[in-house]
């Protein structure tokens, strides 16, 4: 019988900034998937690495004072360095600039020229740098990019240009006819209406910088950093004992990159004559104060950092049972509910139960018994891998996991003496651990090293041997959290710039005096809209008794409805420069009490109606 093979890979990592936990999410999520297909007997390869051309890691390695040559190895060598941190196996660090890549890049743009979709023009638009990407007047009318935040550069030069527009038909029946081409259904349908709307032919060349792969076709240009870091999926295995995983399972990316891996890459390869991936998972981004987390926002968490304090598998776990990555919503970082998913379960829980059990199995060893029944349990938990349910998974383990914790309550076999009850208890613990891990393999390793049991679907299936047991080590310490000490692990931070200020950070943010020189008044919300593609936002009008009411933008869509927020009565923040979020300038902050694990929202509102306008003091 054939040996089943599973592909996956993340986006490539952009190397003008250091690596962030923002990259670290996605990486866990592949790593945990890979792990699992590979423990239920798939031939897998897990691809992941750093994507090195362009003017932006031109111009990166200037400031520098490097080589790009010498920029691009230093950078990546820091991504590989962060992904080891955290346990992430994978199969192939691809960088952009290896030469199998550039060889693969060049014949694939010869076939799609073949093919007759490559002509030569003009390209004039507007071009963000950070983003490598031009924008339409439509998508930026203040020409300031979505994503930075920054003023737009107006750019004109000599281009070959990808017939984008002739697979609008295409790709809106590919989307039809394959809807798990593009998951989960909320991006399928936004990526579905943008085409609906028209295609424009994509640039894939630049004349203005020279760091980058020739193009074959004109030694004066060469090739669009996009067009080129797109076929690395494709060039990774794109060898002899290699070509048997390709097409890929799944494409993992963040959903600013949605546009490029479900609209333009499957076009190309269509051009190309190459098979399509079978899936491209947009997931949402980790934010952190409602914003994405990235060096150009000043707010980048390290990875490296922040395995170091907390260990690989408690940042692993926490990535993984916090955010419902299924969803492809946005998950706000919070490292108190981080340690609060450490002490709470990693620690009382999981660690708390191999303590016991294999302190008492060394006093009175093990004999075989009846089985507590475990295999619905891995029925249950491959079904939500199969939907990348990893937070389901997860809860399904732990439900599991205090089963186990409060049969050992009832039984008490420090009592009793009872080496069965410790042999059904050692057994549970087999199964679950080998569940576990894809999630925390560190620590499985540790819990089959001291029952004795090898991470492997046989062994999922066979009862526990009858061993000699040790007495386990802690395997998950207790952390101390002070709110008030600085102990979160970033480079950057910035002051929280969003449009609530939590109540519980004031004193972390401002001294007193400072305090003293905030105006603030009462408002009264008069109108509320959303923003398209904003999950947390609104859109405020605001009465604060000036002649032309205030634009707010507050990020509190998750706790409050259009109806609760119309006419309600808010503390507004007014003497703070004004900041452009969406193409919207945001005109003030409103205050709000946060709860310590930033699940709820609550808007300071005056005790009774007030006049708008009205100073607080």
């Amino acid at each position: 019988m054939k040996t089943k093979t599973f592909y996956v890979t993340t986006a490539i990592d952009y190397v003008n900034a250091e690596p962030h936990i923002g990259h670290a999410y996605q990486k866990i999520v592949a790593d945990a998937l890979a792990r699992w297909n590979n423990l239920i007997g798939k031939k897998v390869f897990f691809l992941t690495g750093t994507d090195e051309h362009g003017k932006k890691i031109a111009d990166s390695a200037e400031k520098a004072n490097l080589t790009p040559e010498k920029f691009v190895e230093n950078m990546s060598e820091k991504f590989k360095d962060a992904w080891k941190k955290l346990n992430v196996n994978y199969d192939r660090f691809i960088r952009t600039t290896d030469k199998d890549h550039i060889t693969t890049v060049l014949d694939f743009v010869k076939k799609v020229n073949k093919n007759g979709d490559i002509y030569k023009g003009t390209y004039k638009g507007l071009y963000c740098t950070a983003c490598e990407t031009y924008y339409t007047e439509k998508d930026c009318p203040d020409k300031i990019c979505p994503v930075h935040h920054k003023p737009l550069e107006v750019l004109e030069e000599e281009s070959y240009f990808f017939k984008l527009s002739k697979y609008q038909k295409y790709l809106l029946d590919l989307y039809k006819k394959n809807p798990e081409f593009i998951l989960p259904e909320a991006r399928r349908h936004e990526i579905t209406n943008r085409v609906k709307e028209g295609l424009q032919d994509l640039s894939i060349t630049r004349t203005s910088f020279n760091w980058g792969i020739p193009f074959p076709l004109d030694k004066k240009h060469v090739i669009y950093v996009w067009f080129d870091a797109l076929i690395n999926y494709y060039s990774a295995v794109n060898s002899k004992d290699k070509k048997k995983f390709w097409p890929a399972d799944y494409h993992l990316l963040g959903k600013d990159n949605g546009w490029f891996h479900a609209v333009i890459w499957p076009a190309m390869l269509k051009s190309a004559g190459i098979k399509l991936p079978k899936t491209v998972f947009i997931h949402g981004f980790l934010t952190f104060n409602g914003e994405k987390i990235s060096k150009s926002l000043g707010n980048a968490i390290s990875p490296v950092i922040l395995a170091d304090k907390y260990g690989a598998d408690t940042i692993r776990y926490f990535t993984l049972r916090q955010f419902p990555f299924a969803q492809g919503n946005d998950g706000d970082f919070s490292e108190q509910a981080l340690i609060d998913r450490h002490n709470n379960e990693l620690a009382d829980k999981l660690g708390n139960l191999i303590s016991r059990v294999s302190t008492l199995a060394e006093k009175y060893e093990l004999k075989r018994a009846p089985l507590l029944e475990s295999k619905s349990l891995a029925k249950k938990v491959h079904a939500h891998l199969e939907n990348l349910e990893f937070d389901k998974a997860l809860n399904e383990i732990f439900l599991f996991i205090d089963y186990c914790n409060e049969y050992i309550q009832q039984k008490k076999p420090w009592a009793t003496k009872d080496s069965k009850v410790l042999y059904q208890l050692a057994n549970a613990i087999k199964d679950f651990t080998i569940l576990l891990s894809p999630f925390i393999p560190e620590t499985a390793e540790k819990i089959s090293k001291i029952f004795n049991f090898d991470i492997s679907v046989k062994s999922l299936n066979n009862p526990l041997k009858p061993s000699k047991i040790k007495k386990a080590e802690i395997l998950f310490k207790k952390i101390e959290y002070s709110p008030k000490s600085k102990t979160l692990p970033v480079n950057n931070i910035k002051p929280k710039t969003n449009n609530i200020v939590g109540i519980k950070n004031m004193n972390e943010l401002i001294k007193y005096e400072d305090f003293t020189k905030l105006s603030l008044k009462v408002g009264t919300i008069k109108k509320v809209e959303e923003i398209e593609g904003a999950d947390k936002l609104y859109k405020l009008e605001v009465d604060i008794g000036e002649a032309k009411h205030r634009t707010i933008l507050a990020g509190i869509k998750q706790h409050y409805s259009k109806d609760e927020l119309k006419g309600k009565q808010v503390i507004v923040i007014c003497n703070l420069e004004p900041r452009k979020m969406r193409g919207v300038e945001s005109q003030g902050m409103l205050l709000a009490a946060v709860s310590a694990d930033e699940s709820k929202v609550i808007l300071l509102s005056p005790e009774k109606k007030i006049e708008s306008g009205a100073n607080i003091r």
